[in-house]
């Protein structure tokens, strides 16, 4: 009787702490994506929570996902507070507001599908860990990923990159990918139950599983459409907190200067988000020089500037093609708090006496089509728009070349700009596409079709990244069905799961 106590006051201990060990789990699964890549942990942690979760009830299973949504979005998005505060220049307590807000939000999503899960799936077992839990983990990256604009960061099959899984990315993107994972943990989980044969078919399914990723790796799902192409990307490494101070423009101007003269020659030339610390208009005389040098030597200029809409009175992020005509595609994915204000007038009057940027920036339209250059199409994005994954599929059907231009110093030198990369190097492998990706300060990349790294740039060092990449045309079967055939089949087995439970009630 005494040992039973002591194990009942031990479960009763680890029952009062589940959540914080959840938190804990949240924050060691952050290492699973870039820089550290350590990709076991993101289906090995996502098991240990199925294992916490089980036979609790809904507001403990509430608690614990809460717990490990929080940890996860404060491990990894621990880089906003540099955003907000170091570089935005906003008040210490609005950045650790702000901040915390959104792991709050984040930790709401898991502490929402612990309840359900919770309060209507089994309390344990095959059905639950192969299927539902799986399936609603799923839905709940998906749902994030765009409700009420959405935050795509961090879906776990991005940590699974680098692994067989990323074969299926092609297929269902990178849901599709995050599913594999979660059936994953879900038969590590089933494989410690019951005897040896309940024990192996799982691992057996996971095999299969791999095993198919790892075949579907060696598919060709795109096709070179032309000739070889050299591209310069050029990154000048200017300092955010110095990049917009007077005093320092001739010197920006001059380091891009220098840095395109080296460039040219190249048959692309890109430069970064919001290179030059100037409006468009403003800085016609210097690109003017530019473009008559780039004209003479054969290259064709893509540069990320922002320019002033006089007729709407308005700001936009923009992309210009200067080629044998000015081409422009303008940022439609805003980014709250840097480049809208989603916040009532007495906010912005404070933040007028703050000295707080709050200017809204107008967005693009969503239909907006590939650009002309080098005798390419290319499939713009600008920043974190390459994270919306479905967003850039569209422009595939005439696009032989993707673009992505960010100001990732922004978030200084953090774990952001790597997380970002490996979301750019999934977008490349879903779309089966060269994709060119200029930053101010690193990491510049050249990334192939299969979302491998060909060539890159080194972090805060001025540099011309040049390489060559190859036009592809053809749609992989992620660009046509998008994301009907995950959502499909998660939608399925929780219709299924609601059925046997009917059936189980009814009995």
């Amino acid at each position: 009787m005494a040992r039973l106590a002591a194990l009942a006051r031990r479960a009763d201990l680890f029952a009062r702490y589940a959540p914080w060990t959840a938190f804990l789990l949240g924050a060691l699964q952050s290492l699973a994506f870039a820089p550290f890549e350590l990709a076991p942990l993101g289906p090995g942690c996502l098991a240990l929570l199925w294992l916490l979760w089980r036979g609790v009830l809904p507001r403990r299973a509430a608690a614990i996902g809460f717990g490990f949504g929080a940890g996860l979005f404060l491990a990894g998005t621990y880089w906003l507070y540099t955003s907000i505060h170091v570089f935005g220049k906003a008040p210490l307590a609005l950045a650790i507001l702000l901040m915390l807000g959104l792991v709050a939000i984040m930790g709401a999503y898991a502490a929402l599908l612990g309840w359900l899960l919770a309060r209507y799936a089994p309390a344990r077992g095959h059905w639950r860990e192969l299927a539902l839990t799986p399936a609603a983990w799923v839905l709940m990256e998906w749902f994030r990923g765009w409700f009420l604009s959405g935050f795509p960061w961090l879906a776990i099959g991005y940590s699974q990159l680098d692994t067989p899984l990323a074969g299926f990315a092609p297929l269902v993107g990178v849901y599709g990918v995050s599913f594999a994972a979660a059936v994953t943990a879900g038969a590590l989980v089933t494989a410690l139950d019951g005897r040896r044969a309940a024990r192996l078919w799982p691992l057996a399914l996971v095999a299969l599983l791999w095993a198919s990723g790892f075949a579907l790796t060696r598919v060709d799902w795109t096709r070179p459409s032309g000739a070889p192409l050299t591209v310069a990307i050029v990154q000048g490494a200017i300092p955010q907190d110095l990049k917009w101070l007077e005093d320092n423009r001739e010197h920006t101007l001059e380091v891009y200067r220098g840095l395109t003269q080296q460039a040219l020659g190249a048959r692309l030339v890109i430069w970064p988000e919001s290179a030059l610390p100037m409006l468009y208009h403003e800085a016609v005389p210097v690109l003017a020089e530019i473009y008559r040098d780039a004209r003479a030597r054969g290259s064709d200029l893509v540069l990320g500037l922002v320019r002033y809409d006089f007729q709407n009175a308005q700001y936009r992020n923009g992309l210009v093609a200067l080629g044998d005509e000015e081409e422009w595609y303008y940022k439609r994915r805003l980014v709250p708090f840097g480049e809208f204000f989603p916040v009532p007038p007495f906010v912005r009057a404070w933040m007028r006496l703050k000295s707080l940027a709050y200017v809204d920036f107008m967005a693009g339209a969503a239909d907006q089509g590939p650009l002309d250059a080098a005798g390419q199409k290319l499939g713009a994005t600008i920043c974190y728009e390459d994270a919306y994954a479905v967003e850039q599929l569209e422009v595939l059907k005439s696009a032989t070349l993707l673009v992505n231009v960010s100001n990732d110093a922004w978030f200084g030198d953090s774990t952001a700009p790597h997380q970002h990369l490996q979301i750019t190097r999934m977008r490349a492998l879903e779309a089966g596409r060269w994709m060119i990706r200029g930053t101010n300060n690193g990491v510049s990349a050249l990334i192939d079709p299969h979302g491998r790294v060909a060539a890159r740039s080194r972090q805060f060092e001025p540099e011309v990244l040049k390489g060559s990449v190859v036009p592809y045309s053809g749609l992989t079967p992620y660009a046509r069905w998008r994301n009907g055939p995950v959502l499909g089949t998660c939608l399925g087995l929780l219709a299924l799961g609601a059925l046997r439970r009917r059936r189980a009630a009814a009995r």
